[in-house]
């Protein structure tokens, strides 16, 4: 079966609401079985899941995950949005820029994106519409705000694609900081923006002491303690990203018994949802492993790159065609379905002008991230949308506008100065 036509039964059958992991291993089967035959095809399928099951690498997705539920479990998302309110609340658009710091503290110890834009729409959204914000800035903030899950370490989009190519995991994880905080300035710049298309009467908040200010931050220690252990001991080789997800895991479990909330049903729910989630993540990552044997034996790759070659544009002109082509189909494809199609496709393409792939990869999730938020799928507004069941799906989308705009400036600045993602690494 040649490419093009195993291409489109791919997107049909995605597009059919087939679950991504089902289309990837049947389309990559049929592929494979149509070159080499049925045995080899399945004696290759066998292999690949075998092979990838038993992985040391694949250990940090379940550990991570773990780390992620045990955070939520402890209850700390209050304190970090009341850390980021008492410092913000007095600025005009405070609380929906406390509601950004929030998410991102909240989504560099969770690691999901849709996570956060639950916990924090439950926590920030009452606080907001007391104060006047109108529906359309405050879910959009909060909408927003979660997508910085996927980019901040650790980021469990990042582990995957560390996988599908074999690049090493800690240093993406240290390469998704400085574009992290930017994600987190730039937001706190489009609730400014949104101030400025569309003023609203908001209910000024006064500034609160030093003393309180401080006391607020207390509480969000140990979770800030945390996060600096992890990537601290990452950046300093104490120990490599697997390992590092082994000691955040059991941190998380010490925090969430420290504040007496390790019982026994939270816990059994706790590792019900690791595993629920790290079960369905693992089936998608083999079929996405098994499609990419196809891709290399139908010569996808090598087509695709010896086409863009042959269009003689400079590195930039393809990116920024690349950039194009991932707004497209992050429109119509969720985040983790988007990274498993295109970076088998996307990385040789890539390497080959001279990009490097850890840049690469942390473009690849900024770019991403914007599926969260972009319609019609933006999985975060339809969180949202359930979190909020008296806001209509429209008014959201019109919210997150703004965002969109600086997370496309961000993307922009990514391109040209590369130094943002890969100075913390290279410093090794």
């Amino acid at each position: 079966m040649d490419w093009p036509i195993g291409t489109a039964i791919l997107f049909a059958l995605l597009f059919a609401g087939i679950p991504i992991g089902y289309c990837l291993t049947l389309v990559g089967f049929a592929g494979v079985a149509s070159i080499i035959g049925i045995d080899p095809a399945l004696a290759m399928i066998g292999q690949v899941y075998s092979d990838a099951g038993r992985s040391y690498t694949l250990s940090v997705v379940p550990l991570f995950l773990l780390m992620g539920n045990m955070i939520v479990q402890s209850g700390i998302a209050d304190e970090i949005y009341d850390a980021a309110n008492a410092w913000l609340r007095h600025r005009k658009g405070g609380l929906a820029m406390a509601t950004i710091l929030a998410c991102g503290g909240f989504g560099s110890v969770c690691g999901s994106s849709l996570a956060t834009a639950a916990t924090m729409g439950k926590i920030a959204l009452p606080a907001m519409r007391r104060h006047g914000y109108s529906d359309a800035l405050a879910t959009g903030s909060i909408a927003a705000g979660g997508t910085l899950g996927i980019i901040i370490p650790p980021s469990v989009i990042l582990v995957i694609y560390g996988i599908l190519t074999q690049q090493d995991i800690g240093k993406l994880f240290l390469a998704g900081i400085v574009p992290g905080l930017l994600g987190i300035i730039g937001y706190m710049l489009a609730v400014r923006l949104s101030l400025f298309m569309r003023p609203e009467q908001i209910e000024a908040l006064p500034r609160l002491s030093l003393a309180r200010r401080l006391a607020a931050t207390r509480g969000v220690a140990p979770a800030l303690a945390l996060f600096a252990f992890v990537l601290g001991g990452i950046y300093l080789g104490v120990f490599t990203a697997t390992e590092a997800a082994g000691m955040g895991a059991a941190g998380a479990i010490l925090l969430t018994a420290a504040r007496g909330k390790l019982t026994l049903r939270g816990t059994l729910v706790t590792l019900f949802d690791t595993g629920k989630t790290t079960a369905i993540m693992f089936f998608v990552l083999f079929g996405a492993l098994y499609f990419l044997n196809y891709v290399n034996l139908s010569g996808l790759s090598t087509d695709i790159r010896g086409w863009v070659l042959g269009l003689n544009m400079p590195p930039l002109g393809v990116i920024l065609m690349i950039m194009l082509m991932l707004l497209v189909l992050g429109s119509l494809l969720e985040s983790l379905s988007m990274v498993m199609l295109v970076t088998p496709i996307l990385f040789p393409i890539v390497t080959t002008l001279g990009f490097d792939p850890i840049w690469f990869g942390v473009f690849l999730v900024v770019a991403t991230e914007l599926s969260y938020i972009t319609p019609p799928m933006g999985m975060n507004v339809f969180v949202l949308r359930v979190v909020a069941r008296d806001v209509p799906i429209g008014q959201i989308f019109r919210g997150v506008v703004p965002f969109v705009i600086l997370d496309l400036v961000r993307l922009v600045l990514l391109i040209l100065f590369p130094i943002l993602a890969l100075a913390i690494p290279r410093s090794m």
